[in-house]
């Protein structure tokens, strides 16, 4: 029951605040402004040089979801020449170009525009950042947990604390003990994020005390055994935090 009462905090800021999945890199054309951030699958590929995509949107942060309140979610977002496009390839992000957008890719397109905006002036507002997750086979949706490590880790067990992951994750860690075991395999990327740069590493690693962010793929009625024992898609050592909503 103590369990329980240390968690539903957490898990009352998280339905606040991560109401939508994980955004990408940062985005903006400039510091200030309202970032809105839309999720979802390509329409259709864009092309070399485009001034524009078509979006399928699924999820996004609150601002965004708010603007799409009654509107369709088929919408058509503004890129220009200083529009940056990473791309993911294996959980490794690269600068790529609208080129490498292809249709069907799950992509987060991050605007920033002045609080107020409506959904058509955000929409004519060139993106800062498009990055192209490009779903693996199958799945499921992102499972989240967020905490530390007593050191590097190795057999394919991740000994995490946790003290903060996505609404899914903490729903299943109510009543749980905070210290959980994660599996993962040759499959699972490790990174180290040096500000903004992240840099495949090892399990081994891993260092006492750093922020550790574990992602698993797993469906969305698993159990905690069941997600615990499915392979980490990714493992993030220091990984900034989304950028923060103005």
């Amino acid at each position: 029951m103590e369990m329980t009462h240390r968690l539903m905090p957490v898990l009352a800021t998280v339905v606040a605040c991560f109401a939508a999945a994980a955004t990408g890199a940062a985005a903006s054309h400039s510091p200030r402004g309202q970032l809105y951030s839309f999720s979802g699958e390509l329409l259709a590929a864009p092309g070399p040089n485009a001034t524009s995509l078509s979006l399928q949107v699924e999820t996004g942060n609150k601002p965004a979801l708010r603007l799409l309140l009654g509107a369709s979610d088929d919408q058509v977002l503004a890129l220009d020449a200083s529009t940056e496009v990473l791309i993911w390839s294996h959980g490794i992000p690269h600068v790529g170009s609208t080129a490498d957008l292809a249709q069907g890719d799950w992509v987060t397109v991050n605007v920033r525009a002045p609080g107020g905006s409506t959904l058509q002036q955000v929409e004519q507002q060139p993106a800062g950042t498009v990055a192209d997750h490009a779903q693996p086979n199958g799945g499921g949706p992102v499972w989240l947990f967020i905490g530390t490590v007593a050191g590097p880790q190795s057999g394919d067990k991740i000994a995490l604390q946790v003290g903060s992951g996505d609404w899914k994750a903490l729903q299943a860690m109510l009543g749980q003990p905070l210290n959980q075991t994660f599996t993962y395999d040759d499959g699972t990327i490790f990174l180290l994020w040096e500000g903004r740069v992240p840099t495949v590493i090892d399990p081994s690693q891993l260092k006492a005390g750093d922020r550790i962010t574990v992602r698993i793929r797993a469906p969305r009625n698993a159990t905690l055994a069941q997600v615990e024992s499915t392979p980490a898609a990714h493992v993030g050592d220091r990984e900034p935090p989304p950028p923060a909503e103005d």
